[in-house]
Formats: structure tokens, sequence, C-alpha cells
């Protein structure tokens, strides 16, 4: 990087709203469309939004997603159907208790879908383009398998 050329920086901004007095928040991203997150059961939680960690596995599969539809756009691949399961992995004694190990399962549908093309666009999305994915790596093992159904 040459030393006169500063750093610019894309800024992100949400907000949180407690909505009851005990875990569930409203958060509100640029777009102001609300997501609901909550709590654990076991510690209070009414199963009135989705809990932090459940929100990043969403976070890296939703990610990972978008980055893989518009590279299959691209490759002319007609998908007709999306989906994505994924399971985390966290150490169930440890405090804090980041995940170590993410797989994600996409499952796709489509006329004619190459299973080349599809899995070059989900390693792509993945692995190069995801920022999530990227922030996540340095802390989990991430793996990942593309299925075609008929």
């Amino acid at each position: 990087m040459n030393p006169t050329t500063e750093k610019t920086y894309k800024t992100m901004s949400v907000e949180l709203t407690r909505v009851d007095d005990a875990f569930h928040f409203e958060a509100l991203g640029s777009d102001k469309v609300p997501v609901h997150i909550d709590a654990a059961a076991a510690i209070g939680g009414t199963h009135a939004g989705a809990r932090p960690m459940e929100l990043i596995l969403m976070g890296i599969g939703s990610c990972a997603a978008i980055d893989a539809i518009l590279i299959l756009k691209k490759m002319k691949q007609e998908v007709t159907d999306f989906r994505i399961v994924i399971e985390g992995k966290r150490d169930a004694n440890a405090t804090p208790a980041p995940f170590e190990a993410i797989e994600i399962r996409f499952i796709l549908r489509g006329h004619n879908l190459s299973e080349k093309k599809v899995n070059q666009a989900v390693q792509l999305g993945v692995e190069k383009y995801c920022s999530v994915g990227v922030m996540l790596e340095k802390s989990a093992t991430i793996t990942w398998k593309a299925e075609i159904e008929v």
C-alpha cells in the first residue's frame, strides 16, 4: 500500500431495543427490517427470537449463499430452489463458547445444474468472498458440501 494512500472504511450500524423485561430484543439494520433476538429458555428466554449464536450461523449461511447465487447467475446456472443447513459445534463446558467447527450443507435444485459449477460457486462463496466466513475461520474450522437434488 502506498504510504500516502489512506485506508477507507465501509461503516455499518445496527440498533437493538429491549422489548420486554427479560432478554427479547428487536434489532434494526440500515433498511429498518426488524430481527428478533432472545436468550435460551434455560436462562429466561421466551422463544421470542433467534439466539445470538444462531444469528452467527445464519450470517455465514446467508453471506455465502448470496455470493454463490451471484456466481451461479454469472455461470448461467438456473437455480430454482436453494436451501442451507448449518451445524455449529461449541464446547459445552466453556464460557465463552465460540464455534470451533461449522459445517454448511448447500442443497440446490435447478434446470441442468452442473455439479462442477455448483461446487465452484459454493467454494468461492464460502472460502473467498463471504466476509462472515473470513472472520469465523480464525476460530472455527469451516467445512461445506453442495448437493443437487433432482
